[in-house]
């Protein structure tokens, strides 16, 4: 299947902003009100995202916004200019706290969630702040909005016929990439293993239109599409037994991303880690969340809760990561 193209651009990709428009200082840290620090280090890690960052800090959104109550377009611009803009220390994000079910029906305030799935529910709830007056448009239209020019990619899946080599491709929009780490010790090797094609088991059975007949096939993974800015999740709860996976799981400064497009020739597409979060605790069920992340003055700041201080770049190298974050 071809990627249909959208009918309208939401928002242009030409207006995204890549580079640091204002270089200082990292800003404040955030208050822990009680099993909150979930929500604090997703805040920080899009805090501290250029592209995002930037957008926020132009007032664009709030200035055109037509929405009726909760936005989160709108909370996020406060937020960031709060946190960038504060000269106190620490803050508190008192509005993405009040507004936690709006965000996401699952987040209970006082209870301990998981950073993975505030991210997604934060990302998708700016998506759809960007879609107010847009919603009857067509999906792909639907995929223009500044939230999925800078986070979003398209993964192409290629199943090919072992018996007459036909191929059959598709297309899929993602603004994350979530990782199986259970078998490998770099992120590299992942990524390898993930585009090397795999034969479909028989329960996958596939139907081919050429040979008319169920066919044996294997399946090819690539980025068909790179996103600015490629979140990945390095899954740490076992999926058959629900322990967590407490490895460590070696990751580049910089990672070229071209190995693992559809189309493997021409440049490299070099990404820059600016975030990570980690997660300390014997369970996925509990323990505590903190990030590492490059301010707009390039240096690296560990940030828990309501303390930002210094670290270089061999300490965020060096630890057991749940997300990643990297910039093109």
């Amino acid at each position: 299947e071809r990627m249909a193209l959208p009918q309208r651009i939401v928002f242009p990709p030409e207006k995204i902003c890549m580079d640091w428009q204002q270089r200082q200082r990292p800003g404040a840290g955030l208050f822990n009100l009680g099993n909150t620090c979930y929500i604090n280090v997703i805040l920080q890690c899009l805090t501290y995202t250029p592209p995002l960052a930037n957008y926020l800090l132009s007032h664009e959104h709030s200035q055109t916004c037509q929405q009726q109550g909760f936005c989160m377009m709108c909370t996020m611009e406060a937020h960031v200019r709060k946190v960038l803009c504060s000269s106190a220390s620490a803050i508190l994000p008192g509005a993405v706290l009040r507004d936690l079910k709006f965000i996401g029906e699952e987040f209970e305030y006082g209870r301990q969630e998981n950073a993975y799935e505030f991210l997604r529910c934060t990302l998708n709830a700016m998506h759809r702040a960007c879609l107010s007056g847009h919603c009857n448009s067509d999906v792909s239209s639907q995929e223009t909005t500044i939230v999925h020019q800078i986070f979003g990619g398209f993964m192409k899946s290629r199943v090919t016929c072992l018996s007459c080599q036909a191929v059959v491709d598709s297309c899929k929009a993602f603004l994350d990439v979530s990782l199986d780490i259970r078998a490998a010790s770099s992120l590299i090797t992942i990524l390898e293993d993930c585009v090397t094609p795999k034969q479909l088991d028989q329960k996958e059975c596939f139907r081919c239109n050429k040979c008319k007949k169920k066919a044996a096939a294997s399946k090819k993974v690539t980025v068909h599409h790179a996103p600015r800015v490629l979140t990945l999740c390095l899954e740490r709860a076992d999926q058959w037994t629900g322990t967590k996976i407490s490895k460590f799981v070696e990751y580049p400064e910089y990672l070229d991303l071209r190995p693992y497009m559809s189309d493997t020739a021409g440049e490299p597409l070099l990404c820059s880690l600016f975030a990570i979060v980690v997660h300390s605790g014997d369970t996925c069920l509990e323990g505590h969340f903190l990030c590492y992340t490059k301010a707009s003055n390039g240096l690296w700041y560990k940030m828990d809760d309501e303390s930002v201080d210094n670290c270089d770049i061999d300490t965020v190298l060096g630890q057991q990561a749940y997300l990643l974050f990297y910039v093109r």
